[in-house]
């Protein structure tokens, strides 16, 4: 087994460390942490109990993952930052094990700019992109395949449908619904996320079916409740626009258009 450790750094004989790892100058690993194989810690980088770290991912200086929420509530009991794997995790950014679940979850290969924050009891899905400076609040969602541009702000328990797309210093108090474009401020759907659908290889029929879908139900005379429900009477549900109907049902804060 080949781990490189700098000598500066400060790691604990506790900590399980898996194969061909590079642990830079000066980070420091607690007791209970996990780091899965071949990943690299450039240096400066914290790692606190609770920290569990799979496969192949690279987290730069001065990174800080696991460390106790920011919840005037948390009661220091155990809980976790649980990361994928082929994540990067950029300069400066923070991620905070739970408060009230089990854990914080971040899925697999995803970018998390630098002077990014994820808060306590939230979940980030598959390859998504989190841009620099962007801000998390508690228990927030976000599906696979999201974009958030630089200096978004999410509310606490906001959730993100997958394939969506936020520009730059926006700031969310409501769901975003899957596949749209979030633009301006304040916020609303600037229409569906037609380049990203493209790039990811869907066809033009389903961008077609999505954008439909959604200048029906929320550009026709109906409020979106009913807009669905008439929807529903007229058309065969494909998995996309099923997706999506199962999202705007479950929503507590409601979705933007």
């Amino acid at each position: 087994m080949s781990i490189k450790i700098h000598p500066s750094a400060i790691v604990s004989s506790k900590a399980k460390i898996g194969e061909n790892v590079e642990i830079g100058p000066f980070c420091v690993i607690e007791d209970d942490v996990e780091i899965g194989n071949n990943s690299c810690l450039k240096s400066f980088v914290y790692l606190a109990n609770g920290t569990r770290i799979g496969l192949d991912n690279l987290i730069y200086q001065y990174a800080c993952i696991a460390t106790e929420p920011q919840d005037l509530r948390f009661d220091g009991h155990p809980t976790y930052v649980v990361i994928g794997n082929n994540n990067t995790i950029r300069e400066n950014a923070t991620i905070h094990r739970a408060s009230h679940s089990e854990r914080t979850m971040i899925g697999n290969d995803n970018l998390i700019m630098a002077y990014s924050h994820i808060a306590h009891d939230c979940k980030i899905g598959n390859k998504c992109i989190i841009s620099n400076g962007t801000q998390l609040a508690g228990h927030v969602e976000i599906e696979d395949w999201v974009t958030l541009g630089g200096l978004v702000g999410v509310h606490q328990f906001t959730k993100i449908g997958c394939h969506s797309m936020v520009g730059a210093k926006v700031y969310l108090t409501k769901d975003v619904s899957p596949y749209c474009l979030i633009g301006k401020n304040p916020a609303k759907v600037e229409g569906i996320n037609r380049i990203g659908l493209k790039r990811r290889g869907f066809t033009g029929d389903s961008i077609h079916e999505i954008d439909s879908f959604y200048r029906f139900i929320f550009h026709s005379e109906f409020n979106i409740t009913d807009g669905i429900s008439e929807f529903k009477k007229s058309h065969i549900l494909t998995p996309q626009i099923s997706h999506i109907i199962e999202f705007i049902e479950n929503s507590q804060r409601g979705v933007y258009r």
